[in-house]
């Protein structure tokens, strides 16, 4: 039994695979077996992963008879993982020259806790590297906890890839990942919200792959809209707890907080579905407003707020303002006149009513 299962989804990544490959299998620490599973890959993929598997008998490879997405696709080499901890590596990214020693001697010290959650940086096509601006996170909590004892790591970005996870701890509450565009939202959320022990190690054991083009979440499309699906799944799992409950106001905040980053890069909706976005998610938050929450101070607090007043105004919609998917007259300030609202300067005020 290995002590780490490194499972490493492949689709239409035949420029990165082997550097990818290579930062795992030259790894000082071996003690691990890879799980790579071909999603169906179009390109030259599946014969880069035959000829390590070849050469390497730690590599094991999972051909997949058609294209299933990235969360299927780590669902399908989850029943052949063996390790004591599964790490979710994408197969865009690479690790760090003595990454698993690290992790694996952080497992030791904490005595296995559920998830050990570790650091990264963003590497840049043009040469540039960038650590995670919230990296101090990592050095301020000993030993393990739980996220009641320490929310704060649920600010770190809420990704499936800077974490390891217990094996017997993701069988025992059969967690998997859905079909989508965010799948990692779904996993991510239970996950840690379940976690009775986390640990954490401050030190950068990935490099988070900046692609120039071909990321699927800088893609201009309408499968953004996905990511109120996956907020969907996450309320469901919280229903089903009600041990968790207590997490409901800030899992409204995050949805929140997350639409409307979305909504506001300008690379990932189309201008034309920028508006309909918007009703979804005000639907969306009006559904799971938590008992006795005051909503409208909630969105004005959103880093968001003045994006969603840039989309009234992209979308052109003559002196109305979005009042949950439906319009209604704007009221408008004197001219001259300070708006009100974070980071408005115009005289025409954004009001959120829903």
């Amino acid at each position: 039994m290995p002590r780490f299962s490194v499972i490493v989804p492949v689709f239409k990544v035949q420029g990165f695979l082997r550097e990818c490959l290579d930062s795992v299998l030259e790894q000082s620490y071996r003690d691990i077996e890879v799980i790579a599973v071909n999603d169906c890959s179009p390109d030259g993929c599946g014969a880069i992963l035959d000829e390590y598997a070849a050469r390497d008998p730690r590599v094991q490879v999972l051909h997949l008879p058609e294209n299933v997405g990235l969360g299927r696709a780590r669902n399908a080499g989850l029943p052949l993982a063996t390790g004591d901890f599964l790490f979710f590596l994408d197969s865009d990214d690479t690790l760090t020259p003595g990454a698993l020693r690290a992790m694996a001697d952080r497992l030791d010290a904490s005595g296995d806790p559920d998830v050990l959650v570790f650091d990264y940086a963003r590497t840049y096509w043009w040469g540039g590297t960038r650590r995670n601006v919230l990296a101090h996170l990592l050095a301020e909590v000993e030993g393990t906890f739980t996220v009641a004892e320490h929310p704060e790591i649920l600010d770190l970005l809420m990704v499936v890839w800077n974490k390891v996870y217990r094996r017997e701890f993701v069988h025992k509450h059969a967690f998997e990942f859905p079909p989508g565009y965010y799948e990692d939202t779904p996993w991510t959320f239970p996950v840690m919200l379940s976690a009775e022990r986390i640990a954490t190690l401050d030190r950068i054991c990935l490099n988070y792959r900046q692609r120039r083009q071909g990321n699927i979440l800088s893609t201009t499309s309408r499968k953004h809209f996905d990511i109120h699906d996956q907020y969907e799944r996450v309320f469901a799992f919280v229903d089903s707890r009600p041990e968790l409950a207590s997490w409901l106001p800030y899992l409204h905040r995050k949805m929140g907080e997350h639409c409307l980053d979305i909504l506001a890069k300008p690379d990932r909706l189309p201008p034309s579905d920028k508006a309909e976005f918007f009703h979804r998610t005000a639907e969306l938050f009006a559904k799971h407003k938590p008992a006795g929450a005051k909503v409208d101070a909630e969105v004005r607090s959103l880093e968001g707020s003045y994006a969603l007043y840039q989309v009234r105004r992209q979308t052109a919609v003559p002196g109305g303002s979005w009042n949950a998917g439906r319009r209604r007259p704007a009221r408008r300030r004197p001219s001259g006149s300070r708006a009100a609202g974070p980071r408005c300067t115009h005289a025409v005020r954004w009001t959120p009513t829903w």
